[in-house]
C-alpha cells in the first residue's frame, strides 16, 4: 500500500500542488467488484483545499487515474454501517448516497480517521459521523494535539504530520553542532567505529564534571535553607504585628460604615425631594392656566378685535395645557384629575359659545347682503363678499382650535356656513343670470318673444323645425341667404356683427365675474375652515362631484369624522359644490339662451369658455371652477358640434326653382360668413383644433351639395352651378387662409377650372355647327384609315361641299353667332361672381384654337386647293372685342 501510496503521489497529486495524507481500498457495494482507491488530500497552497478524489486504474495500461473529486465541505455524513462489529462497509453522503467496500476494516478506519481530522483542522463543521466507535473518536483529539505543531511550523501538510513518520528532519542547530564535531574529527566518516568510541569517552567525561558539580554546591544550598528559615521567622512576627493592628482599627472601621450608611440616608432623601419639586414644578408650569385666559374664555369679547386675539391665545394656551405630555403616574393624582376636568368643561363651554356666535355672523352675512342686492340689479356685476371674508378671517385661528378640540361642532358649523350662503349666493347669482339674460336680448319683452318667463330665466320655448330651403330668382345674396338658414327662432342674418360682439362682450363679462367670486370663496374657505388646497391628491372625476353633492356630503358631515372624505382638498370641492351648486344650471340655461338666439354664439361661447377652463386648469386642474366650467365646456362643445351639423342637413335639405338661374348657391355664402366670421373669433384661441374639424366636415358637405344641386339643376347648365360655386369657394378659401383647407382649396381650383372648361367646349359647339360636323366626319375617315390628301376625293367630303359649308359661315353670320353665344352665356351666369369676362375670354382663345385646327385639316386634306375660311383670327379678336364692349 506505501508503493501506490507513493506513486499516486508522484503521478497524480504533485502535477496538481495536492498532498496525499489517505488512502483506501474499496469497491462499490452490491455490484460486480471493481477495485478503486479514496484518496484524502489537502493543496500545498494557501487558502488549502481538501478533497475527497476517486482514482482507478487505467483499463488500457498499467497506470492510475483521476476520476471524481469531491470537496470535503459537501460531505455531510459519514456512516461507519456498526461502531462494535468490524464491518468493512462505509457510506459517504455528498450530493447523494456513495456505499462502498473497504478492503479492511483497519484501512477504513484509518481513513475516516483521517477526514475526522481533516474536518475538525480545516472545515470548521460537524461533518455526522454515526456508527463509528466512541473510543475511536476518543483517542482522535489526543493524536491530533500531539501530531499538530504550534505556531507557523503548521503548515499545508499538517495531515501528513500527524501519521506516525519514520523520519524526523533535523533542525538548522543540530545540523551545525554536528558539521562542527564531525571537523574536530577528520576520521569520522572512514572509521566511524573510532568516532563513536570518542564520542562515548568525551560523554563520560561530561558526565564526571556534572556528578562534581553538583557535590561542591551542596554547602551553598545548606546555607541557603537556613537564610529561608530565619526569614519564615521574621514573617511571622510581621503577621502577630499587622494582627493587633487590624483589632486596633476594627472599631474605627464600624463607624466609619454608620457614618456613610447615613450620608447614604441622607443623599436618597435629597435626592427624592429633588425629584419631587420637578414633577410639581412641571405639572404647575404645565397645566397651570392663568386667571386672565380663563376670563376671556368665559366672559371674553368675540365681536372686537382686540377680544377675538385675548381669545385666541387663551384657546391656545388652553390646548397645550389639555395636550400636555404627563409622565407615567400624573393621571393618577387626584389633582391632576380635578384640573382636567376643569379643563375640560372651559374646552366645551367656549366651543359651545364660539360656534353660537360664528352662527349669528352667518345668518347676519346672508341679511346685510341681501340689502346690496338692489344696488346690483340693474348692473352685471356680482356683489363683493370680500368685506365679509376679512371679518370672518379674524376667527380663522379660532376655527382651527375648534377643528382641533372639537370637530363636531367645528363639523356643524360648516354645515350652516354651506347652508346659509348656498341660500345667499344663489339668489345672487339667479339675479345675476336674470340682468344678463335681459342684456342679451334687449328687454324684457323681447326676452319672452324668446322664452323668458319670470325670474328663473329658464328657457320655454322650443326650436321650431328647420324651414325647408328655397333659392330666389333674385339675384340679391342677402335675399337668397335669409332664406337658407333658420337658427333656432331667429335667422342668421336678423342679427349683424355689432348684435353678436355684444352677446360675446355680455358672456365674457358673465365669465369674468363668476372666476374671482369662485376663487375668492375658495381662498376662504381654505384659510377659513384650515383645509389645505394644494396637498397633492388624485383627481375626482365630474362624477364623484355630482354624487358628493347629493347623498355622500350629507354623510360626511353627519358623522364624527368623514368618511367619505379621501383628503381635505376633496373637502373644499364639497363646499364648493354645495354653495356653488346653481352656477352650472344657470350657465347652461344662459348658453342654451344664447344659442338660440345666434346658433353663431355657440362660437363665442367656445372660445371663451375654453380660454377659461384652460386658465382654471393651469391653476389648479381638480378645483370646482375647472370642474365646473369643465362641464359647461362640453355643453358649449356640443352647441357647436349641432350649429355645425344644422348646416350641413340644411344643406342636405336645400330646394332649388326650376324657374330661375341658381347663381351663387345660399349655402356657399353662408359657409364664407361662417368661415370669416370664425376665423375672427378663434385667432389665437385654445381649442382651434374643433374649429378646423368643423371646417373639413362643413367644406366636405359643401362639395356634396353643390354637386348636388348642379345636377338638380334644369334652367342653368351643370357645368355653370359647378364653375361658379366651386370659383367662389376658391376665392374665399384663398381670402382667409385656412391652414387646414389647403388641399380643399385645390381641389376647388380644379374643379372650378375643370368645369369652365366644359362650358366654353360645349357651348363653342353650335355657333359653327355645321362647319363642326363636316370636320367631324373628316377626322372619321382619316380615323377609318384612308389618308388624309385623299379625304377630299370622297363624295361627301369633297372641296366642293367643303366651299359649300364655309359660305354658310361668312364674318357677319360669325359675328352674329357669336353675339348670340355672348347673350346666351350672360344669361347662364349671376352677377355676384362677375365671371362673364372671365368666361368670354375662354372662349376666344377656344374658338381661335378650333379656328386654326380647321386650318391645319383643310391645308393636310385639301393641299393646294386654296379653300380658306372667310373670316381671319384677327377678325375673330375683332368681334369678340366689340360684342364685350356693346354690352
Amino acid at each position: 500500500m506505501t508503493a501506490i501510496k507513493h506513486a499516486l503521489q508522484r503521478d497524480i497529486f504533485t502535477p496538481n500542488d495536492e498532498r496525499l495524507l489517505s488512502i483506501v481500498n474499496v469497491c462499490k457495494a452490491g455490484k460486480k467488484k471493481r477495485n478503486c482507491f479514496l484518496c484524502a488530500t489537502v493543496t500545498t497552497e494557501r487558502p488549502v483545499q481538501v478533497n475527497v478524489v476517486k482514482v482507478k486504474k487505467s483499463d488500457k495500461g498499467d497506470f492510475y487515474k483521476r476520476q471524481t473529486a469531491w470537496a470535503l465541505r459537501d460531505l455531510a455524513v459519514v456512516d461507519a454501517k456498526d461502531a462494535v462489529k468490524e464491518n468493512p462497509e462505509f457510506d459517504l453522503h455528498f450530493d447523494k448516497v456513495y456505499k462502498w467496500v473497504a478492503s479492511s476494516t483497519v484501512e477504513k478506519n484509518t481513513f475516516i480517521s483521517c477526514i475526522w481530522k481533516l474536518n475538525q483542522r480545516y472545515l470548521r463543521k460537524k461533518i455526522d459521523f454515526i456508527n463509528v466507535s466512541s473510543q475511536l473518536l476518543e483517542e482522535l483529539p489526543k493524536v491530533a494535539e500531539e501530531s499538530v505543531p504550534s505556531g507557523e511550523n503548521q503548515s499545508v501538510a499538517g495531515g501528513d504530520e500527524e501519521a506516525v513518520d519514520e523520519y524526523q528532519e533535523l533542525n538548522a542547530r543540530e545540523e551545525q553542532d554536528i558539521e562542527i564535531m564531525m571537523e574536530g574529527c577528520e576520521y569520522a566518516i572512514s572509521n566511524a567505529e573510532a568516532f563513536a568510541e570518542k564520542l562515548s569517552r568525551e560523554l563520560q567525561v561530561l558526565d564526571g564534571a556534572n556528578i562534581q558539580s553538583i557535590m561542591a554546591s551542596e554547602k551553598q544550598v545548606n546555607i541557603l535553607m537556613k537564610l529561608l528559615d530565619e526569614a519564615l521567622k521574621e514573617v511571622d512576627q510581621i503577621e502577630l504585628k499587622l494582627s493587633s493592628y487590624e483589632e486596633m482599627l476594627q472599631s474605627v472601621k464600624d463607624q466609619m460604615d454608620q457614618i456613610s450608611e447615613s450620608n447614604h440616608l441622607i443623599h436618597l432623601s435629597n435626592t427624592n425631594n429633588v425629584k419631587l419639586l420637578s414633577e410639581i414644578e412641571f405639572l404647575v408650569n404645565h397645566m397651570d392656566l392663568a386667571k386672565g385666559h380663563i376670563k376671556a374664555l368665559q366672559e371674553g369679547d368675540l365681536t372686537s378685535s382686540r377680544g377675538i386675539e385675548a381669545c385666541t391665545n387663551a384657546a391656545d394656551a388652553l390646548l397645550q395645557c389639555m395636550n400636555v405630555a404627563l409622565r407615567p403616574g400624573h393621571d393618577m393624582l387626584h389633582a391632576v384629575k380635578q384640573q382636567q376636568q376643569r379643563f375640560s368643561d372651559l374646552r366645551e363651554q367656549f366651543a359651545r359659545r364660539l360656534a353660537s356666535h360664528l352662527n349669528s355672523v352667518f345668518v347676519q352675512q346672508g341679511h346685510d347682503q341681501s340689502s346690496t342686492l338692489a344696488q346690483h340689479s340693474a348692473e352685471l356685476t356680482l356683489p363683493n363678499h370680500h368685506p365679509f371674508h376679512r371679518d370672518l378671517l379674524r376667527y380663522a385661528k379660532l376655527m382651527e382650535w375648534l377643528k382641533n378640540t372639537d370637530y363636531g361642532k367645528y363639523e356643524g358649523l360648516t354645515k350652516n356656513y354651506m347652508d346659509y350662503l348656498s341660500r345667499l349666493y344663489e339668489r345672487e347669482i339667479k339675479d345675476f343670470f336674470e340682468v344678463a339674460k335681459i342684456k342679451m336680448t334687449g328687454t324684457t319683452r323681447e326676452g319672452k318673444k324668446f322664452g323668458l318667463h319670470g325670474s328663473s330665466g329658464k328657457l320655454t320655448g322650443s326650436t321650431s323645425s328647420l324651414n325647408k330651403l328655397s333659392v330666389q330668382s333674385s339675384g340679391n345674396r342677402r335675399s337668397q341667404s335669409s332664406s337658407l338658414l333658420d337658427m333656432g327662432n331667429m335667422s342668421a342674418s336678423d342679427l349683424d356683427v355689432a348684435d353678436r360682439t355684444k352677446f360675446d362682450k355680455i358672456f365674457e363679462q358673465v365669465l369674468s365675474e363668476l372666476e374671482p367670486l369662485c376663487l375668492a370663496e375658495q381662498d376662504f374657505i381654505s384659510k377659513f375652515f384650515k383645509l389645505q388646497q394644494h396637498q397633492s391628491t388624485s383627481g375626482t372625476t365630474t362624477n364623484e362631484v355630482e354624487e358628493m353633492d347629493g347623498v355622500a356630503l350629507s354623510r360626511s358631515y353627519t358623522s364624527g369624522v368623514p368618511q367619505t372624505i379621501s383628503s381635505e382638498k376633496d373637502m373644499i370641492r364639497q363646499m364648493m359644490t354645495k354653495i356653488f351648486r346653481c352656477i352650472e344650471p344657470e350657465l347652461n340655461n344662459l348658453i342654451a339662451l344664447g344659442d338660440k338666439i345666434d346658433s353663431f354664439n355657440s362660437l363665442y361661447m367656445l372660445v371663451k369658455m375654453s380660454h377659461h377652463v384652460w386658465t382654471a386648469q393651469n391653476v389648479d386642474p381638480a378645483s370646482f371652477l375647472s370642474t365646473t366650467l369643465g362641464n359647461v365646456l362640453v355643453t358649449v362643445k356640443r352647441n357647436f358640434d349641432k350649429c355645425i351639423s344644422n348646416q350641413m342637413k340644411q344643406m342636405d335639405e336645400v330646394k332649388i326653382s326650376k324657374k330661375s338661374k341658381v347663381g351663387i348657391l345660399p349655402f356657399v355664402a353662408e359657409f364664407e360668413e361662417f368661415a370669416a366670421l370664425a376665423e375672427s373669433i378663434f385667432k389665437n384661441a385654445e381649442r382651434r383644433g374643433d374649429l378646423d374639424k368643423a371646417y373639413t366636415k362643413l367644406i366636405r358637405a359643401v362639395f356634396v351639395s353643390v354637386e348636388k344641386v348642379a345636377n338638380e339643376s334644369q334652367k342653368t347648365p351643370r357645368d355653370v352651378v359647378m364653375m361658379e360655386n366651386f370659383h367662389h369657394i376658391f376665392a374665399t378659401l384663398s381670402r382667409l387662409k385656412i391652414s387646414c383647407l389647403e388641399a380643399e382649396k385645390k381641389e376647388a381650383k380644379q374643379k372650378y377650372t375643370d368645369h369652365l372648361q366644359s362650358y366654353v367646349i360645349y357651348s363653342l359647339g353650335q355657333p359653327l355647327e355645321k362647319l363642326n360636323h363636316f370636320f367631324e366626319g373628316v377626322e372619321a375617315r382619316v380615323a377609318q384609315g384612308i389618308r388624309e390628301e385623299e379625304v377630299s376625293y370622297q363624295l361627301a367630303f369633297n372641296k366642293q361641299e367643303l366651299r359649300k359649308v364655309i359660305k354658310e359661315y361668312p364674318g357677319k353670320e360669325v359675328k352674329k353667332g357669336l353675339d348670340n353665344l355672348y347673350k346666351k352665356v350672360d344669361k347662364h351666369l349671376c352677377e355676384e361672381e362677375n365671371l362673364l369676362q372671365v368666361v368670354w375670354h375662354s372662349m376666344q382663345d377656344e374658338f381661335i384654337r378650333q379656328y386654326k385646327h380647321f386650318e391645319g385639316l383643310i391645308a393636310r386634306c385639301y393641299p393646294g386647293s386654296g379653300i380658306t375660311m372667310e373670316f381671319t383670327i384677327q377678325d375673330i379678336l375683332d368681334y369678340c372685342s366689340s360684342i364685350a364692349q356693346s354690352h
